[in-house]
């Protein structure tokens, strides 16, 4: 019997069709002399630290760290126990397997520990798509590798998780336990993603707090001859005058072009210049993206964004994979197209007009084999579904994610961009002005464009009809007072595009790169849950519509080495994992690396102090001295530092009944 092993329930079914294998099990597809499984996701994880030592366990205590393991351990997650029965059993029954998981790093780790753990050792082949459609899985099926081939791309992920783990838990663990000698009581949690993206917070609230504005001044003009309509230039100052952005800083210059403008009367057209910008249809979206939008547009947490995506996949089953970091579509798909736009009219009938103007035939860029990585965009499916079974936030999702879809094919978004230079009084002057030539795709976003809309097709404003040389009275010329602005906090969407985007914040051309090409900081699977742990821990907070640094966050931060905390660590691991997935470096060689580092940082931090604010705190009521933050069965309440030499406790405003002023007993 041939076994494949999915990843995931959806997969494996999509597989299984193919194959022929359409008689349902429990937890498999059988049939043509093929069975097919999947996973839910991982079914298995890291053990915590005390699985490798009693010495571990609760309480944490410094003299113990760092806890590397020798030999990792791995257990079945408790809600995944009932499949990873299935799988074992029907490994144990199989002659061959083909690996069937997602065709990246992750996949491969999620797939191959299944088989180690079950202790699988037959023949394995590995089956490597990126898409989910017929002929995808056919070329697939028609080209299978062997499983040597992919066995470097899982010891980069197990590179990846083990050093993760490593890091996580010592330096969470080493920082805990300092912050609770200056009397913090919560955990201090560190990570490779989330104290990166912590640190992005921080560094942006700081900057906001000591920017200091800076007054500048732009001289606009109001042109326009008799019978023709008016129009506003701005001024070009010499670079003399000016910061690195262009703006002017001397007030008396900006007043003194006033007034030769003024004595001017006129201005003259130096130079005119039209050309015709053609603007392609933005890509369908991945997820983050998704979320980024979805947040500007409606504030709607990144998190919440992610789980309306994955119902309109697993419940609607009216759009595909949502945990994308791809914006492509294989060519593949192209066969689909007709079955996908029947189902969009069969859903919504409204829709009859757009699907009337599609040109069909037409191949946007979004089709490109080269740029599709394990899981293509999130597109409409062919399944027709009921938008009236949909919530308002689900409605609002798939309506983003068709009208993406749909703009593929429609025109560019095309118009004529002029523009024109002028000089009055000595001065140079410019404007620029759009003509509309064909709205195209843009249509479909008038009524509520997107981010990526925007963001590619420039505002309109008309010119009048100008020639090279012709004279324009002025009509008025005045300074305009300005100051520079601070950078806006983040939102939870703008953060989310700050760590996908994170290679331009570093200076290392070669970790620019690297960043670059693997997407920045965390995955499209993790980004949201980094957001919640952050806010969770108080170490963020969101105010309004915008995130901020807690003093928490902000003194751990101070308190942390600089390497946890620079996105170039995660350029330095991800160039190490590519090296071992070459072959150029081992699993071993690469943890190696990370133990002697986490050492020297446990033995770094050894009598540091780490001092992390805490709200003003009662007197003991027995002794008279500091007391701290603790959490017991009936919630928050202070208790003496001295403890357990001294009892004293003291309830927390606002924490009900569960702790109230206590001293200790006198001897009777």
């Amino acid at each position: 019997m041939q076994l494949f092993l999915c990843e995931k329930p959806s997969q494996g079914k999509d597989i299984a069709a193919v194959l022929g294998a359409r008689q349902r099990g429990n937890g498999m597809m059988v049939g043509n002399g093929y069975v097919v499984t999947w996973a839910f996701g991982h079914l298995l994880e890291q053990v915590p630290p005390e699985h490798y030592g009693a010495e571990y366990g609760p309480p944490w205590r410094l003299d113990v760290l760092p806890v590397l393991p020798q030999t990792w351990q791995l257990a079945v997650k408790e809600e995944a126990s009932a499949q990873f029965a299935v799988i074992k059993k029907l490994l144990a029954q199989a002659d061959s397997v083909v690996l069937a998981t997602d065709a990246d790093r992750e996949g491969e780790v999620l797939g191959r520990e299944i088989l180690e753990t079950c202790g699988y050792r037959g023949p394995l082949e590995r089956l490597w798509i990126s898409a989910l459609d017929t002929a995808s899985i056919q070329a697939g099926l028609a080209n299978l590798q062997p499983g040597a081939n992919t066995l470097p791309l899982y010891h980069a992920g197990l590179a990846r998780s083990r050093a993760d783990w490593t890091v996580g838990m010592n330096m969470t663990r080493l920082y805990t336990l300092l912050g609770a000698q200056s009397g913090y009581d919560g955990v201090l949690s560190v990570g490779r993603v989330q104290t990166a993206t912590l640190r992005l917070v921080v560094d942006r609230d700081r900057l906001i707090a000591g920017f200091v504005p800076t007054p500048w001044w732009q001289v606009e003009l109001t042109l326009g001859n008799a019978g023709q309509p008016a129009f506003r230039v701005q001024w070009v100052p010499a670079a003399a005058y000016c910061d690195e952005e262009k703006r002017c800083l001397q007030q008396a210059v900006a007043q003194q072009v006033v007034q030769l403008c003024q004595q001017s009367g006129q201005a003259q057209v130096h130079s005119l210049r039209t050309e015709r910008k053609n603007t392609a249809a933005p890509k369908v979206f991945d997820l983050s993206t998704l979320q980024q939008v979805c947040s500007r547009k409606w504030d709607m947490a990144v998190s919440e964004t992610l789980g309306v995506a994955q119902a309109l996949y697993e419940t609607h089953k009216a759009t595909t994979y949502p945990r994308t970091d791809c914006g492509y579509l294989p060519t593949s798909m192209l066969s689909e197209v007709p079955d996908v736009l029947a189902a969009l009219a069969q859903s919504d009938p409204s829709l009859a007009p757009v699907l009337a103007r599609l040109d069909r035939q037409q191949q946007s860029r979004v089709w490109d084999d080269g740029k599709v990585t394990a899981h293509h965009g999130i597109i409409p499916t062919r399944q027709a579904c009921d938008l009236s079974t949909m919530s308002e936030s689900e409605r609002r999702v798939y309506g983003l994610i068709r009208t993406h879809y749909l703009a593929q094919f429609l025109p560019a978004y095309q118009v004529d961009k002029t523009t024109v230079v002028l000089v009055c009084g000595g001065q140079v002057f410019t404007a620029s002005g759009d003509r509309l030539i064909d709205a195209g795709w843009r249509a479909l976003f008038m009524d509520a464009p997107t981010e990526e809309a925007e963001k590619d097709a420039p505002a309109t404003r008309h010119l009048p009809p100008l020639q090279e040389g012709m004279a324009v009275a002025v009509q008025q010329a005045e300074v305009q007072a300005k100051v520079t602005s601070p950078p806006e906090p983040y939102t939870p969407g703008t953060l989310l595009g700050a760590m996908k985007n994170v290679s331009r914040l570093v200076t290392d051309p070669r970790l620019k790169a690297v960043l670059k090409e693997n997407a920045g900081l965390g995955t499209e699977a993790t980004r949201a849950e980094i957001l919640n742990v952050l806010q969770a821990r108080q170490f963020v907070v969101k105010k309004k519509k915008y995130l901020q640094s807690t003093p928490v966050g902000q003194a751990l931060c101070d308190a942390l080495p600089i390497a946890l905390q620079e996105p170039g660590l995660t350029a330095l691991w991800e160039q190490a994992l590519d090296d071992i997935e070459a072959g150029r470096m081992t699993l071993e060689t690469f943890m190696a690396r990370q133990y002697q580092w986490v050492q020297q940082l446990v033995v770094q931090a050894q009598g540091k102090t780490v001092t992390i604010p805490m709200p003003p705190s009662p007197p003991c009521p027995v002794c008279g001295g500091k007391m701290r933050q603790r959490r017991g069965e009936k919630g928050a309440f202070w208790s003496c530092l001295r403890y357990p030499d001294c009892k004293g406790v003291h309830a927390v405003a606002g924490a009900g009944k569960g702790a109230r002023s206590r001293k200790k007993k006198k001897p009777a």
